[in-house]
């Protein structure tokens, strides 16, 4: 069912309110000093190109298999369900400039009490990941505090309704709604509105973005490839962490976008490509960035 602009600023609004309400009543003085609106980048109105054509998803599957050393990802289909590639048109809006980071969630749960980044072990094998549990262990928070020495990295271990929950608070905390990005608007400031192939251009550079391929096999804090920007100045766009959008997959599931740490090659890292997670799944490669009305 589509949802009319007007309908969606009314909604929008209502939850910024109820938000405001919450946030008013859980008073948390001690976080209140550390509170900073993230930075965002400015994304235009008007046309872009969107999705992949043929000759992109045969470059893909060829980055793949020569990382790899084998074509799972062809034989999967993996990018044959992208869209297709075409001209959209999106209003102005604003994204946040990185992945919403470990100390910004921090002030989140803090003020709120809401369950901090984790996952138990059993849930975690439920999932049936190849990650074993022992490697969630340096993203899970201990006694509501972020890992030691990973402020800066981008929070993981986040559900859907994990991420819409921080955007309901940040709407209360900074007066302004804030939501989770439709997978185009993700698309767009990923890619700009030429449609290239890679945040910075047509061919893949490991050098510009935190994948398996020259990567440590980790987050890393946010920011960390200038080069690697999209020409809205969006950051890590590309590799470091998957992102949850609030487009819907296979009921049950929402897209995620961007590629991670742990992929190489990296025909998945493209901004065309996308895949469905469960909305309940907490993962070490998924975190957010949130969108807001253009000023």
């Amino acid at each position: 069912m589509k949802i009319s602009s007007t309908n969606r600023g009314a909604a929008l609004r209502h939850l910024v309110i109820a938000a405001t309400m919450m946030w008013s009543l859980a008073g948390c003085a001690s976080a209140a000093q550390e509170f900073t609106t993230p930075q965002v980048v400015s994304i235009s109105a008007g046309e872009f190109i969107a999705g992949s054509d043929q000759a992109e998803r045969e470059a893909a599957y060829a980055l793949d298999e020569a990382a790899y050393g084998h074509d799972r990802t062809r034989q999967f289909g993996w990018y044959d369900r992208e869209r297709r590639r075409a001209s959209h048109r999106l209003p102005a809006f604003q994204i946040t400039r990185t992945a919403i980071t470990n100390a910004q969630y921090a002030i989140f749960v803090a003020e709120t009490g809401h369950p901090a980044p984790d996952v138990d072990e059993t849930t975690w094998e439920d999932y049936g990941l190849i990650h074993p549990y022992q490697r969630t262990r340096r993203h899970a928070w201990q006694n509501g505090k972020p890992p030691k020495g990973r402020a800066d990295h981008p929070v993981v271990l986040v559900s859907h309704h994990d991420a819409r929950a921080y955007a309901a608070w940040l709407s209360g905390r900074s007066g302004k709604p804030w939501r989770l990005p439709s997978a185009l608007e993700w698309e767009k400031a990923a890619r700009g509105s030429a449609g290239r192939r890679f945040p910075w251009g047509d061919r893949f550079d490991p050098a510009r973005l935190n994948s398996h391929d020259l990567g440590p096999f980790d987050t890393l804090p946010v920011g960390q490839y200038p080069a690697g920007a999209s020409p809205y100045g969006l950051m890590d766009a590309a590799g470091q962490i998957f992102e949850w959008t609030d487009s819907p997959g296979n009921p049950g599931r929402f897209l995620v976008k961007g590629g991670s740490w742990d992929d190489k090659g990296c025909g998945v890292c493209r901004p065309a490509a996308r895949h469905a997670r469960p909305q309940t799944i907490k993962h070490i490669l998924v975190g957010f960035r949130l969108v807001t009305e253009a000023e």
